[in-house]
């Protein structure tokens, strides 16, 4: 099979070339194209696929190519990744910078930062799908890019069934919480539902018996991992369920921005600047073999032990364990997803799928993040229970959020900007986001006429 991952020159690309060469089994990838538009990138990248395939020492290790063509990158692919940063971390940290100065959050996907982050995306992923149904009209979209529910929206208006989003945040949570019961995570049902950066945890069923109440009832149990520790044994135990790691930012608002205002840098601007000096080291001329690969886990580790960093600051909650920093997160689902649908091999995975009918208070083609049974013909929901009224405010505010960012990218409208902007629940003021679309048009040239 042919993989394509557009966005290759990403820093995350490793960790999916490191699945494909664990993966010995029948029918699996022999040919991963690299495709972006930064030569450099592409360049440092390919090195540290290089050393990669050289330290696997496996036979028949995926081929790499590169280039910078996109009609070439996709002709002939069986399975597209979509991994492409609008406006790179510089536009990352100009999202979060704008949005602090008018005292509200600028994370990429939650708030003013992911709205912004959206304008400048979706029409990226949508002439990209128009793209892939012109020049590889049969191959699976996998996307990968954030903020994940709104762009694989906007792509499966091109392609339909045929995009699907993952995020390795609801596989993250059901194997801790799986772990901590006991269990091994593959062989929990894990009931998570809500969209992407928005999804509860409201049961986790072990042979049949469903084991949750358990762990709620268990305050040390509760404060022992990443989201007890983020959100407390006691507002957990309110909730009856345990929320993704994003709703920090709405259950935490005021907290948050505070630690992200306080901070001496913002979360984009250090990855930024993080990821420059990689890019340098791994580009540099007379590199031996293992170095560039050497240089990329170094990095990887200081990017993934101060991830949500501040997050944890303002709740009291210490550094990241050592558990949750192994990998087997996002490139394992995407393997796993590729894997279910090349071979027709059934799997139960958490993605990012149109809803259908699996929650009532949404329509059919809204993208949601729920329990999906894959074979050969795509993924297909889940049914779940419906949303506690909390949780229906909160998913069908940011789904009215996210379709005001669809239509606003479309027609280029101030109008429809503000009112994306204006409808979020952490921002709190017309006024507040009149001056975030200024801001943002100021910042970012592909904004620059909705001035």
């Amino acid at each position: 099979m042919r993989l394509t991952i557009l966005g290759g020159g990403g820093f995350r690309v490793p960790l999916v070339y490191g699945a494909l060469l664990g993966d010995r089994a029948e029918g699996r990838v022999s040919q991963v194209t690299l495709y972006d538009e930064d030569p450099a990138r592409l360049a440092a990248m390919a090195r540290v696929l290089a050393d990669q395939a050289a330290a696997a020492a496996v036979p028949d290790a995926p081929a790499v190519t590169a280039t910078t063509d996109l009609d070439e990158a996709l002709r002939g692919a069986d399975f597209i990744f979509s991994a492409i940063r609008v406006g790179g971390l510089e536009g990352r940290a100009a999202d979060e910078r704008v949005a602090l100065a008018e005292g509200v959050l600028g994370q990429e996907t939650v708030g003013a930062g992911g709205v912004a982050y959206g304008l400048r995306t979706v029409p990226v992923a949508r002439r990209i799908a128009r793209r892939i149904a012109r020049t590889a009209p049969d191959a699976w979209v996998i996307n990968f890019t954030n903020p994940a529910g709104l762009v694989t929206e906007a792509m499966a208006e091109e392609l339909g069934e045929r995009v699907i989003g993952i995020c390795d945040s609801p596989v993250g949570l059901g194997r801790r919480i799986a772990r901590l019961l006991g269990a091994r995570p593959q062989e929990a049902w894990i009931d998570y539902v809500g969209l992407n950066h928005l999804g509860w945890v409201r049961g986790l069923r072990i042979g049949g018996r469903d084991e949750l109440p358990r762990l709620l009832a268990d305050t040390e149990a509760l404060e022992s991992f990443e989201e007890g520790r983020l959100f407390g044994a006691q507002w957990l135990r309110s909730l009856g369920a345990i929320p993704n790691e994003y709703l920090h930012y709405y259950y935490f608002n005021r907290d948050t921005v505070r630690a992200y205002q306080e901070a001496k840098q913002t979360r984009g601007a250090f990855l930024r600047d993080q990821q420059r000096g990689f890019y340098a080291e791994a580009g540099r001329a007379g590199l031996r073999a293992g170095e560039a690969l050497a240089a990329w886990d170094r990095t990887r580790a200081e990017r993934e032990a101060t991830y949500m960093a501040e997050n944890r600051e303002a709740a009291g909650a210490g550094d990241r364990d050592g558990s949750d920093l192994e990998s087997g997160g996002y490139e394992q689902v995407a393997l796993a997803l590729m894997r279910a649908i090349a071979r027709d091999e059934r799997a139960t995975l958490i993605l990012n799928v149109r809803n259908r009918s699996t929650l009532s208070v949404l329509d059919d083609e809204a993208v949601i993040e729920v329990p999906c049974l894959v074979d050969a013909n795509g993924a297909h929901p889940v049914a779940v229970a419906p949303l506690p009224l909390h949780a229906v405010g909160l998913v069908t505010a940011v789904k009215a959020v996210e379709r005001e960012v669809l239509a606003a990218a479309a027609s280029g409208s101030r109008a429809d900007a503000v009112k994306a902007f204006a409808l979020h629940p952490l921002v709190d003021s017309v006024g507040v986001a009149r001056r975030l679309v200024d801001g943002y048009a100021a910042a970012h040239p592909g904004l620059a006429h909705l001035r």
